[in-house]
């Protein structure tokens, strides 16, 4: 019998990114970002629970990545879209970094994963970087 998780955010990125990339898709020059985000919109979900952090993207969805909050070391947010949105930058313990772009109330999405990562430095002993 597994444990179960409870489930914080599951979802794609959020629609604002898309509409604007696509108001932009209509000069030339903005043409990659929009590409960029129709794929984001297609196929990237972020799945973000009491345990870990999963991120499935990549064309057609076939990359997958899952995080244990033991891992990560910080956490770095940049706010977009008028602050609807924002990206997130996690860095683990290994110095590798893992992006979500565009997360949907991205600063209450960067409050609960700071306090499962603060959690589990109490646990093990270890020191959260700011």
């Amino acid at each position: 019998m597994g444990i179960r998780e409870e489930v914080y955010y599951e979802g794609g990125p959020h629609i604002g990114e898309l509409i604007i990339n696509l108001l932009l898709g209509f000069t030339v020059i903005c043409l990659p970002l929009t590409v960029g985000a129709i794929v984001r919109a297609l196929w990237l979900r972020y799945r973000i629970t009491d345990r870990r952090i999963s991120v499935t993207g990549g064309w057609m969805g076939r990359d997958r990545s899952d995080i244990i909050y033991s891992e990560v070391r910080s956490v770095v947010t940049v706010p977009r879209g008028i602050g609807l949105w924002g990206d997130m930058v996690l860095t683990l313990r290994d110095g590798s970094r893992l992006e979500l772009r565009a997360v949907p109330n991205f600063r209450k999405v960067y409050d609960y994963i700071n306090e499962r990562i603060a959690a589990k430095a109490k646990k093990t002993g270890g020191a959260v970087t700011p």
